[in-house]
């Protein structure tokens, strides 16, 4: 019925060892005060640390994996058991490969190693199990492929935005071109908490460099990674990062006094070049024409509806391009598929998915 010393029958034990194991802390001292047997979270807690560590044996198919204690300074690395049912097997600090090795030298009989793309793992897998095969997630594998549609969604960012309608008067152009087509220019940059926090980043990142700070000294004051202070370094500009790489024009900062004028009807290219001449712009008039001219095709009203509905963000047309067709709103699929009109590239890419549900 009990133990020596024990303040608690083994019937009582095994009831308080069942509830810690299924609810933990405070909710296991909420379920055992409903049940007569009240005990504190400190109680329970101690009777999970108690008992011992399952036996491993052997693992034939293992899963590898990181995960953060404190992100950006201290990592440990977690082993799954795939083929027995996504079990946890085992945990230990640290990431580094010849900790992997060690445990895989101690832990014989692995024949499929499944990692991510980090190179400390790969070399701790051939050091360690040299006859096991190493293979790539299927989540991993994913989540690479929705940075790389990211990235080129992020690239043809101008395609985003609805076209300019032409005026239903078919009034005609200031400077005609026949020659040219009528392109989707993109009107502003929704400002998303995301291009806030990089826009604050690249203005820290420069502001301590005039300062005459080194880029790991940056990187130490930021708490930043060394890499990504470079890569706001190298960046010409803010809007070359939240564009994915694309050259940012000379017109961006002039883009909302523009669309202001157009609004108020004041279409001439010439009178708005020297307007924005004399704020500090460099630019050529032809650059400034080209900007204009779909713009100038659109009366006051419908432009300035235009302005106020920001284009749909790079992140969510990326979910409508990686996400299963399913769970797709009928909206959201008949934006989806006039960007894709608008985007021979981007409609290579979603053909080339080929997402089904199952």
């Amino acid at each position: 019925m009990t133990e020596r010393h024990a303040r608690r029958s083994g019937g009582l034990h095994a009831a308080l060892m069942a509830v810690a194991l299924a609810l933990a802390g405070w909710a296991g001292s909420r379920l055992t005060g409903k049940l007569g047997m009240g005990v504190s979270r400190s109680t329970l807690l101690p009777l999970i640390r108690a008992l011992p560590d399952p036996p491993v044996g052997r693992v034939r198919v293992l899963g590898v994996d990181d995960f953060a204690l404190r992100r950006g300074h201290h990592y440990a690395t977690v082993l799954v058991d795939l083929a027995g049912g996504h079990r946890p097997v085992d945990v230990f600090l640290r990431r580094e490969a010849e900790d992997f090795a060690g445990w895989l030298r101690a832990h014989p009989g692995v024949e499929v190693i499944c990692r991510d793309h980090a190179g400390a793992y790969a070399d701790g897998a051939r050091g360690g199990a040299p006859g096991a095969i190493q293979v790539a997630d299927r989540w991993h594998l994913w989540d690479n492929l929705c940075e790389h549609v990211e990235r080129l969604v992020a690239a043809h960012h101008t395609c985003l935005p609805e076209p300019a309608v032409p005026a239903p008067d078919g009034g005609p152009d200031p400077d005609p071109d026949p020659g040219d087509p009528v392109e989707p220019v993109v009107l502003h940059r929704p400002h998303t908490a995301r291009n806030e926090h990089t826009r604050q980043r690249y203005c820290r990142t420069h502001a301590l460099r005039d300062q005459g700070l080194s880029m790991r000294s940056i990187a130490r004051r930021l708490d930043l990674n060394y890499k990504t202070v470079r890569r706001y370094l190298r960046a010409g500009s803010v809007d070359s990062l939240l564009s994915g790489g694309v050259r940012a024009s000379v017109l961006d900062s002039f883009k909302p006094y523009l669309h202001d004028r157009l609004v108020a009807d004041v279409r001439n290219a010439t009178v708005l070049h020297a307007e924005i001449a004399e704020q500090g712009y460099a630019g050529g008039y032809n650059t400034l024409a080209r900007y204009l001219r779909p713009l100038r095709r659109v009366d006051a009203a419908a432009l300035a509806t235009l302005l106020q509905r920001p284009p749909p963000a790079v992140r969510q047309v990326t979910g409508w391009i990686t996400g299963l067709p399913g769970h797709l709103d009928r909206a959201d699929a008949v934006r989806r598929n006039a960007i894709r009109a608008r985007c021979p590239e981007l409609d290579s890419a979603v053909r080339q998915l080929r997402i089904s549900p199952g």
